[in-house]
């Protein structure tokens, strides 16, 4: 076997965005390559059919290479020397060539104009079609054997191929990883990555759907921080900022096993503003507490607050005790939540850890371990923010390493 030629010139593993992206780029790059997509599952691009609620979070307006990589926990350093092949103004450039418009939104989130991600799945699958890309379903990997020239690629079938694009995405489980570190590689311990707070106490469960634009959360006891809008759930707590906190502090988060102590400022002010406030209305005003809500909070959180703080309902700020003012600073600034485990979306689960960024040549995406095979997406230790960050290292990654395995002649 190992003396015959080749089935393939690259197979890719993985049918999701990095796996598309890299091998359309490929072979349009070098139209003269024989690819292959292997997917396990029996569906394609299913994180992008249901990211950013179906619309499909493509990436984000952040045109500068050092701003974007400022967006992401892990792999910071390194996504800013890879932006710089390729950014956030290529992926538009990119859809744009391909059909596909996009559009920001006003927090910089960026969508495709018919808000359906079936237009980003269906460009793909166009493209594969077009440039004779073959798709196998349900192929699960099981084993990379690397021979001097080729490699086969053991699962149900097996293939021959010249070179190799691991884009199979990010697992939870160590084992899940284990036909890459048979290879040699080395392991960050994979967690979850983007996820929201389960609130043990549930005192704010009447609250469910109140929404607030501009708070900051913070987690007690560290310097982890964000500020964004906050949406009061079920469960717990939700929204950007959340979510975008459990990203920076995944790997603390794990350590004291999701039980912790969330503050959440709710105004998102300095705590001396908010209290120079309380304390002028104390002196020049008579009106009623309950009834003259501040910072723009929701009325329903601001009566919630007050009650917590010990104010009768028809108390006036003129006659606030200094305790009960002292106590509504406190919810207002730094609102405890006493968080219990977390909720992840099962679809559009995000992990860090993954393949050590180390082990891979950062212009190439090639792996230093076994020349010849190539990583990309989240099957890396790399992960952002939510808001279109983790598809953009997905399209860079794929797309560097593409670029070097059309560009080199002895496939």
């Amino acid at each position: 076997m190992s003396d015959a030629k080749p089935r393939y010139d690259l197979i890719v593993i993985g049918g999701g965005a990095a796996g598309f992206f890299g091998a359309i780029n490929a072979a349009e790059i070098s139209n003269n390559l024989h690819i292959l997509i292997l997917e396990k599952s029996s569906k394609l691009l299913s994180k992008v059919k249901v990211s950013g609620g179906g619309r499909c979070n493509v990436t984000h307006q952040c045109f500068s290479a050092a701003a974007l990589s400022q967006h992401y926990p892990r792999g910071q350093r390194q996504l800013k020397s890879l932006f710089h092949q390729f950014q956030a103004s290529d992926t538009v450039d990119w859809f744009n060539k391909h059909g596909v418009q996009l559009k920001t939104e006003e927090d910089g989130r960026m969508f495709p104009t018919t808000d359906n991600s079936q237009t980003i799945i269906d460009c793909f699958l166009h493209a594969a079609k077009n440039l004779g890309i073959e798709v196998k379903l349900n192929s699960e990997v099981y084993r990379i054997e690397k021979k001097s020239d080729h490699f086969i690629v053991h699962g149900k079938e097996n293939f021959t191929t010249r070179k190799i694009l691991v884009a199979s995405g990010g697992y939870n489980k160590l084992e899940n990883y284990q036909w890459l570190t048979d290879l040699g590689h080395e392991l960050a311990k994979p967690i979850p990555s983007l996820f929201t707070f389960n609130d043990s106490k549930k005192e704010f469960i009447d609250l469910m759907g109140v929404a607030i634009p501009n708070a900051e959360v913070r987690i007690a006891g560290t310097t982890f921080s964000q500020q964004g809008a906050v949406l009061i759930t079920h469960w717990g707590l939700s929204g950007p900022a959340v979510i975008k906190l459990s990203a920076w502090a995944a790997v603390y988060l794990h350590q004291q096993n999701y039980t912790f102590t969330t503050l959440v400022n709710w105004t998102g002010l300095p705590e001396k503003e908010v209290r120079d406030t309380l304390m002028q209305l104390k002196v020049h005003s008579s009106k009623i507490v309950t009834g003259n809500q501040l910072f723009g909070l929701p009325k329903r959180l601001w009566e919630f607050l007050c009650i917590k703080s010990g104010i009768e309902e028809r108390k006036t700020w003129a006659d606030l005790a200094h305790k009960q003012i002292n106590k509504l600073i406190e919810f207002l600034y730094a609102c405890p939540f006493h968080i219990k485990g977390k909720t992840t979306f099962k679809e559009e689960f995000v992990t860090c850890g993954g393949i050590a960024l180390k082990e891979i040549d950062l212009q190439s995406m090639e792996s230093k371990k076994v020349p010849g095979l190539f990583l990309a997406g989240e099957v890396l230790d790399i992960d952002g923010e939510t808001g279109g960050f983790n598809f953009q290292s997905a399209w860079t990654t794929a797309w560097v390493a593409a670029k070097r395995i059309a560009e080199v002649r002895d496939l």
